[in-house]
């Protein structure tokens, strides 16, 4: 049973642009133009037409773009859910001027050892997310660490949670690695380890979607039965100003947008790219938690109640929840 017809997030590129070299990611290997300020306003005001709910900023590294705080500041203006994820490296510089503009704010770390931080991340960026964490919590933001979970850091999981989270009363979400296209991270997830951060989310101050871990046990999306759904859920909007489908990181079609965004989102072509979610040949075994999420919260099965516990803890505890109703 579908919930909603309507899209529920946008994944904004500003840039892929970054100023890491993170070894589980290949955006940052691509050249880059930056998004105009004029687009994104017209750009946001087709998105809530079309009823987008929540704007993640994303990239390459967003914070980047010299202009990313008056584009948060328009989202939100406008009564979007803003959502960003940095390394931290330029936070603590613009941490004024993005102050009360971004309702989820992550700061990306993978261990609580410098060293093996920086060395998963292609660059020295541990000493600032720990004094980004430091501004934030200064300026009274409440931002999340996201974990990015792989085999070789699992171990790290609990002195992250014990030296960082609780102390700074910090919110911990787990993000399992995914694969795509050339990009590979290593060995997969065994069932003991899966069954481990099942448990670890059901700490306090701990998100866990555990419908990412269900499909994971699951072998992933089946084009054959497909749960993804995101091409309908999620529209991706490149830096060249295009409608990237059916996915950023399976995107094998884009339009540009010129202005029309509502116009292009419910053209003939792009709804005909919509009912190939998830049974495109590259869909086959897609575990991709950025078009997962979305996916789950529109379809009642057996992943809907799997994230639902999760999603709503999380909810609660940033209080979005009173904006989303």
């Amino acid at each position: 049973m579908r919930l909603t017809s309507k899209p529920v997030l946008c994944n904004y590129y500003v840039t892929y642009r970054c100023n890491a070299k993170c070894s589980f990611c290949d955006i940052w290997e691509k050249p880059s133009p930056y998004i105009t300020l004029e687009d994104v306003a017209q750009n946001l005001r087709d998105l809530k037409r079309l009823g987008v709910q929540v704007i993640d900023f994303t990239g390459g590294e967003p914070l980047l773009h010299r202009q990313i705080d008056q584009m948060l500041g328009l989202a939100h203006d406008m009564g979007f859910i803003t959502t960003l994820t940095t390394n931290g490296m330029l936070y603590p510089k613009l941490a004024e001027r993005l102050k009360g503009k971004v309702d989820m704010l992550h700061f990306s770390l993978d261990s609580s050892d410098k060293d093996e931080h920086d060395k998963g991340r292609g660059v020295a960026c541990y000493d600032f997310v720990m004094e980004s964490i430091a501004v934030a919590k200064a300026l009274g933001e409440r931002p999340d660490i996201l974990f990015t979970v792989f085999r070789s850091n699992l171990h790290q999981l609990e002195e992250v949670y014990q030296k960082i989270i609780l102390p700074n009363k910090l919110l911990l979400i787990i993000n399992p690695a995914f694969e795509y296209n050339t990009v590979e991270t290593g060995e997969q997830l065994t069932e003991e380890e899966l069954d481990y951060l099942t448990a670890f989310g059901k700490r306090r101050s701990v998100y866990m979607n555990e419908g990412f871990l269900q499909l994971r046990r699951d072998g992933g999306n089946h084009i054959a039965d497909p749960v993804c759904k995101a091409a309908s859920t999620t529209l991706v909007i490149s830096p060249e100003n295009e409608l990237v489908l059916p996915c950023y990181h399976l995107g094998t079609k884009s339009y540009p947008v010129n202005g029309k965004l509502f116009e292009l989102y419910k053209s003939g072509e792009v709804e005909e790219l919509k009912r190939l979610e998830g049974r495109l040949p590259a869909c086959e075994g897609c575990t991709i938690n950025c078009y997962m999420q979305p996916s789950f919260a529109v379809e009642v099965n057996k992943y809907f109640w799997k994230a639902l516990p999760s999603t709503l803890k999380y909810n609660y505890m940033k209080g979005t929840w009173k904006r989303l109703i």
